[in-house]
């Protein structure tokens, strides 16, 4: 193995804090135009982060324009760490947070699109920090990495292995032979989506600052919100609640599909398998909860055209909202769905470890690993009648190699110790079983919301201090896949040969 290329991996944090530094700026001109007190605060934070980043990168220029696999790994893991630290200063600078436990652990939550706060009044923080921490959830949704790669090639450096260590899924499709252009067509799409929910729930009724503070939330499936309640703010406005809806799905959907779709490639979209089956598990799992809301639970009934809608569409509604949010692993609440039944809150808890589509912004194990493990389990059956057949697993209507079946085998029971483990910490430091199991599941699968002490309408700062410090970690290692950070901490990684 060759030498480590130490420089190109500074090099590139300084560009990485480059841009959060820039959209720092950005989160200080929303805070001059609402005139909230903290622009200062704010720009400072921005040019702190600009000028350490143009340090690192004035430091490095002789690096080898070169990335090699395992500075990938690096870059990417390292790179969430560094904008976390980077993008923690607005909220110490303003002090909206007080603690450095308290605002790398919002930062983390941001970047890692999990929507889990410890904020016990969002409404009292200013609005320029609010706009910051939404940003946070937006950079990190698609990925500051892929966003990086984009102009890579102006540096003369190639980014496919950028792109293969950060992608979400168990493998990076490529809409365009480079690279580059592919991150592009994502951005845009990502961007287009953004705007587009934006327009509408201010149509709606929003106010602008709020529709495009939950747009930026909505489609990194992230779920940090500018108030109190979440989305049960505007209860009274179904029409609010079905738009977010429709964009958590569109965001827990492969960005890939949505690039067919626009490209007027339909089929290719209907016949995919995992988009087959994640819109067949949202709509079966939101009429058997709809239904038992409908029976057993109650729910808010809006007062809007009450004679229309009542209590049946309350009904749906809540529960349709809630199953998208915990599917895609966006966390909004429309209603604390563990006060509804025992078995819906083992329901919802389950569905935590779903996941949206891979190539989405979505965290959680994926509905294609699921859909894969399922297909290979039910194979073993013909297998065992027949053994020396060979009977590969299909997928859109070709054979997975074996490698791949194994490889996503193997992630599942690594998601599922890390979860016992992640659960038996928490345990540990003395939180009850019922708050462990959630805030290890949660935390792990970028979610939000948890149970016990973590339920939907509470937050994460009744947390001990290493509680804080152990779900930060939890959040990276799902939202970059586990093996990209587990790798760095084998021995062999790090050994020069």
């Amino acid at each position: 193995m060759k030498r480590l290329n130490t420089k190109i991996i500074f090099h590139f944090m300084g560009l990485l804090l480059l841009f959060n530094g820039g959209f720092m700026l950005l989160a200080a001109l929303v805070s001059s135009i609402y005139r909230d007190g903290v622009t200062i605060e704010i720009s400072s934070a921005g040019l702190v982060t600009i000028f350490v980043g143009i340090f690192l990168m004035f430091i490095t220029t002789g690096h080898k324009k070169e990335i090699k696999k395992r500075e990938g790994y690096i870059i990417v893991t390292f790179g969430w760490i560094f904008m976390s630290l980077s993008g923690m200063l607005p909220y110490l600078f303003s002090g909206s947070v007080h603690t450095v436990v308290n605002a790398f652990f919002e930062t983390m939550s941001g970047y890692t699109t999990t929507g889990a706060s410890i904020l016990d009044d969002i409404e009292a923080v200013p609005k320029g920090v609010l706009f910051w921490r939404s940003m946070t959830h937006w950079i990190g949704g698609m990925g500051i990495i892929v966003l990086a790669i984009a102009i890579l090639p102006l540096l003369g450096i190639g980014g496919m292995q950028l792109f293969a260590a950060e992608a979400p899924g168990p493998s990076a499709d490529k809409l365009h032979p480079r690279i580059t252009d592919t991150a592009k067509r994502l951005w845009f799409i990502y961007v287009g989506y953004t705007l587009a929910e934006t327009l509408f729930l201010t149509l709606a009724g929003m106010s602008f600052f709020d529709a495009i503070n939950h747009s930026m939330a909505t489609l990194s499936t992230g779920g940090f919100s500018t108030k109190n309640a979440s989305l049960a703010h505007w209860n009274n406005n179904p029409l609010i609640e079905y738009i977010v809806i429709i964009f958590m799905f569109l965001a827990g959907t492969n960005f890939i599909l949505s690039y067919f779709a626009f490209k007027g490639k339909v089929q290719k979209v209907i016949k995919d398998d995992e988009f087959k089956y994640y819109f067949y598990f949202t709509i079966i799992f939101a009429i058997i909860a709809s239904l038992i809301v409908f029976y057993q639970a109650n729910v808010p009934v809006s007062t809007y055209h009450p004679m229309v809608l009542g209590k049946f569409e309350s009904s749906f509604r809540h529960a349709l909202f809630q199953v998208v949010s915990v599917i895609t692993t966006t966390g909004f609440v429309s209603a604390d769905f563990t006060n509804w039944t025992p078995f819906l809150k083992i329901f919802f808890f389950g569905l935590m470890f779903l996941g949206g589509s891979a190539g989405s912004t979505s965290g959680g194990v994926k509905v294609v690993r699921h859909i894969l493990m399922i297909k290979n389990g039910l194979l073993e059956f013909k297998r065992a009648l027949h053994p020396n057949a060979v009977i590969p697993v299909r997928y859109n209507r070709r054979a997975v190699p074996q490698n791949i079946v194994y490889n996503i085998l193997g992630f599942f029971i690594l998601y599922m110790l890390l979860f016992i483990i992640g659960a038996l910490v928490l345990g540990i430091m003395g939180l009850d079983f019922e708050t462990a199991i959630g805030g290890a599941a949660s935390s792990l699968g970028n979610v939000g919301p948890a149970f016990g002490q973590l339920h939907p309408l509470a937050n994460f700062n009744s947390l001990p201090v290493m509680g804080k410090w152990w779900c930060s970690f939890l959040m990276l290692l799902g939202r970059l896949e586990l093996f990209t950070v587990l790798i760095l901490f084998a021995p062999v990684f790090w050994k020069r040969m």
